[in-house]
C-alpha cells in the first residue's frame, strides 16, 4: 500500500552516506516487491544484515490437508483446540486449519514469544480474537489486542510477544495481501466510498534498537523451513522510511456499509491476497425497507469456498446450528447455504445486529488440516434438514 511512513533517523537523500555517531557507515536494506517495480522501504542497520554465521534446515510439521470430501458444508470449534500447558508461541505454535496453493489457514492460542521469524514465501494476516500483546518488527513494535487485523510483509522478521494469551488467526499468503483496490486511488490513496482509511491504520512509530550476537531466526520459504544464525541481532534498524512496511488495523473500526435492502459480502471486504478475499462482519444498523429480509438469502459459492469465522455476538443467520464464539464454518464451492430453519422469520422488523465474525472466500477450494479434522462437528451438514447420517 502506498502510504507513506517515516520512523527514526534517515539521510536526507537515499543511497547516500549515513554515519552513525562514531564515523562508520550504516548499512542500507532495500525492501520491495514486484523486483524493484512496486512498494518499497528502505532501511539503516547498525550491522550487515547480510551477516550470517550458520544456517540449519528445520523439519516442516504443518502437515499435509486433505480434500473435503465428501463435500459438504463443515462446522469446526477452535476452543476444543489443545495445546500444551504453558510455552505455546504465535509461530511454531500455530495448527493448521485449512490450506490451497494460495493460501494456509491456522490457528493458535499463543502465550510465550515466539522466535524470531520470516515469511519468505507470502505477506501474513494475523487476525487476534482475543488477549494482547507485541509484535515486534525489524520496522518497530506495534502493540496489538482484541480485532486487530496485523498485515506482515513478506521477509519482514518480526516475532510475538504476548501479554496475555492471544487467540489468533493466521493467514499465511503465498503473494501480497492488502486493501482492495478498488477502494483506492491511482497513487494510492483510500477513496471517500472506502469503510476504513489512513487515520485507521497503525504502524511502527519508533526503533527497537536491540542488542545481540549470533540471533538465530526461523525463516519460511518454498522449499520448506531454514534456521539461520545472524552474526548480530536484526532488530538493529535506525530508521526506515517507504510505503511498505507491517500495519495493524481494528475491525472495530471498519465501517459497515449498509443500505435498504440486504448487502452483498462485497461490502464487507477488507483485504485481498492472492485468490483470495477476507471480509469483516461488524455490528450494524440491517436494512431499513419496509419489507426488508435482515438475514442472507440462499446462496451458492459458484466459484469460491466461504470460510466463516465467529468473533463476537450472535450470528442471526445461525441460530440453532451450534455455532458460537470462536467457531468456523465452511460452505465449499457447488453447495448452496443460507439461514438457518427459522431464521428469516425471525429476523423480520430487526434493526440491528451484534455480531462479529471474519470471513474468508478462497477462489480454490479448500482442503482439510489436522486441526479442523479434529474439531469437526458432524451434524452440521444436516442442520438444514435437522435430518441426516449423524443425528440422532
Amino acid at each position: 500500500m502506498a502510504y507513506y511512513r517515516q520512523v527514526g533517523e534517515i539521510p536526507r537523500k537515499r543511497h547516500t552516506q549515513f554515519r552513525d555517531p562514531d564515523g562508520g557507515l550504516y548499512a542500507e536494506e532495500l525492501m520491495g516487491v514486484e523486483g524493484f517495480s512496486a512498494d518499497s522501504a528502505l532501511l539503516y542497520h547498525r550491522f550487515l544484515p547480510t551477516a550470517i554465521v550458520d544456517a540449519q534446515t528445520v523439519e516442516d510439521t504443518r502437515g499435509t490437508t486433505t480434500p473435503n470430501l465428501p463435500l459438504k458444508p463443515r462446522h469446526f470449534k477452535t476452543p476444543a483446540l489443545s495445546w500444551p500447558d504453558g510455552g505455546v508461541d504465535a509461530v511454531t505454535g500455530r495448527r493448521t486449519l485449512f490450506g490451497n496453493a494460495d493460501v494456509t489457514i491456522g490457528f493458535v492460542v499463543a502465550d510465550a514469544p515466539s522466535p524470531l521469524y520470516r515469511n519468505a514465501a507470502g505477506d501474513e494476516l494475523l487476525y487476534v480474537r482475543q488477549g494482547s500483546g507485541t509484535v515486534e518488527t525489524i520496522y518497530g513494535a506495534i502493540t496489538v489486542g482484541d480485532g486487530d487485523y496485523v498485515v506482515i510483509p513478506t521477509s519482514c522478521t518480526y516475532r510475538v510477544v504476548p501479554d496475555q494469551a492471544m487467540d489468533i488467526l493466521v493467514l499465511e499468503a503465498t503473494g501480497h495481501i492488502g486493501p482492495p483496490k478498488r477502494y483506492l486511488s491511482a497513487k494510492g490513496q483510500f477513496l471517500e466510498h472506502s469503510p476504513f482509511c489512513e487515520r485507521d491504520l497503525r504502524g511502527p512509530t519508533a526503533p527497537l534498537l536491540v542488542d545481540g550476537e549470533d540471533v538465530d531466526v526461523l525463516v519460511r520459504h518454498r522449499a520448506g523451513l531454514t534456521r539461520f544464525t545472524y552474526a548480530n541481532h536484526p532488530f538493529d534498524v535506525v530508521g526506515w522510511d517507504g510505503c511498505l512496511y507491517p500495519w495493524a488495523f481494528n475491525i472495530r473500526d471498519f465501517e459497515p456499509i449498509t443500505g435498504r435492502v440486504h448487502q452483498p459480502p462485497p461490502v464487507h471486504q477488507t483485504f485481498e491476497g492472492p485468490n483470495f478475499v477476507v471480509c469483516s462482519f461488524c455490528p450494524r444498523k440491517v436494512d431499513y425497507h419496509p419489507l426488508a429480509v435482515p438475514v442472507p438469502y440462499n446462496h451458492a459459492n459458484v466459484d469460491s469456498d466461504e470460510l466463516m469465522f465467529y468473533v463476537g455476538g450472535n450470528y442471526e443467520a445461525r441460530k440453532g446450528s451450534g455455532i458460537g464464539i470462536g467457531s468456523l464454518s465452511l460452505h465449499p464451492s457447488g453447495c448452496t447455504h443460507g439461514p438457518q430453519p427459522g431464521a428469516v422469520e425471525a429476523s423480520l422488523g430487526v434493526e440491528y445486529f451484534d455480531e462479529t465474525a471474519v470471513m474468508v472466500d478462497t477462489f480454490r477450494p479448500l482442503e482439510l488440516g489436522e486441526a479442523a479434522l479434529a474439531t469437526e462437528d458432524p451434524k452440521y451438514a444436516w442442520s438444514w434438514a435437522r435430518r441426516g447420517p449423524d443425528l440422532e
